[in-house]
């Protein structure tokens, strides 16, 4: 027999319409001995109202321990790489990704 999937999921930030969710997909043999990470993704949904046209607001996610405030924060960051990379935002106006890098300078 194949290996057991076990898919956990957390949001890690919601924008005005839209939240980012980090998933992380785990393998373990049938008995449940071994476990390994095998995957993971960022996936980004858009709320939509009750006839799935317009998007509408989401509630605001708060983070409480030190990896949810790191996730938060990163999150703004791959947004806006996303933008960048989809042509609705040019380099120049993501304010977050040139922080970070030029803190690392």
């Amino acid at each position: 027999l194949g290996d057991v999937i076990i898919l956990e999921a957390s949001v890690t930030r919601a924008f005005n319409t839209s939240v980012e969710i980090y998933v992380e997909v785990f393998a373990s043999d049938i008995k449940g001995h071994k476990s390994r990470r095998c995957n993971h993704a960022y996936f980004t949904f858009v709320a939509l109202d009750d006839n799935k046209r317009n998007p509408i607001p989401v509630p605001a996610v708060i983070p409480l321990s030190n990896e949810e405030q790191q996730q938060y924060e990163g999150a703004i960051r791959r947004r806006e790489l996303r933008l960048i990379l989809a042509g609705r935002m040019k380099p120049k106006d993501a304010t977050e990704v040139r922080k970070f890098f030029a803190d690392l300078s």
